[in-house]
């Protein structure tokens, strides 16, 4: 089971709108997911009330999270994605250290930039994988624009490693997530679900990465 952690200090980062767009994409190719909420806000679960199906649970809070897990594993869940509130308190450290991956969304701008820098401490001192996804961005040209350019610049001054796509401000992803959607299912084929896809493609190689890697250094052992 792969546990995956959005989590940002920078409110408005799109913790909640990402992980209701990544597991919309995985529900109809039938890998079984689990949403936690576990942002006192409840974006993500307004989402999934207005969604009223079934086909993508949802559990809210952190309370007993280590139970949970073990329970979503238990019932064959492949995918687990928690959403967490902006901040660095106890809830978040316990989801990070949970975490199997985390997501850091960042808007390219300096307070976001600065922002990342604190849940990036957290996952350096956990020890735990992290990518930070550059999220709302202006779409690109002929070349990637400039406050994304700067914004990768930072984040490689810092040794941070970084999504080499981007997820670019764009109508269809907030108008289907306001149908309780994802951007695939109710704008297929759109340039906003072809990077939600890029983005749950460059997810599952990073996973196959890291269980190849534990399995050479299990052989080694």
């Amino acid at each position: 089971m792969n546990v995956v952690v959005f989590a940002s200090r920078k409110g408005g980062s799109g913790k909640s709108a990402l992980t209701a767009q990544l597991g919309s994409y995985m529900a109809p190719n039938a890998r079984p997911t689990l949403l936690i909420d576990a942002d006192p806000q409840g974006s993500l679960a307004l989402w999934h009330r207005v969604r009223g199906s079934q086909d993508l649970p949802l559990h809210i809070g952190t309370k007993h999270l280590a139970a949970t897990l073990t329970k979503a594993r238990r019932a064959g869940a492949e995918w687990v994605l928690i959403d967490t509130p902006p901040n660095a308190e106890a809830p978040v450290a316990e989801a990070i250290w949970h975490a199997d991956l985390v997501v850091i969304p960042m808007r390219p701008g300096l307070f976001d930039v600065d922002a990342v820098q604190a849940t990036i401490q957290m996952c350096r001192e956990l020890k735990k994988p992290y990518a930070v996804v550059i999220n709302a961005a202006p779409a690109r040209n002929r070349s990637e624009d400039p406050m994304v350019v700067d914004a990768r610049g930072a984040m490689q001054a810092l040794d941070v490693p970084t999504w080499a796509g981007q997820i670019t401000n764009r109508p269809e992803l907030s108008l289907s997530l306001a149908h309780g959607a994802g951007v695939n299912e109710a704008h297929s084929g759109s340039a906003g679900s072809e990077e939600i896809g890029s983005l749950w493609r460059a997810l599952t190689r990073s996973f196959d990465a890291m269980k190849a890697m534990a399995g050479t250094q299990a052989q080694s052992a």
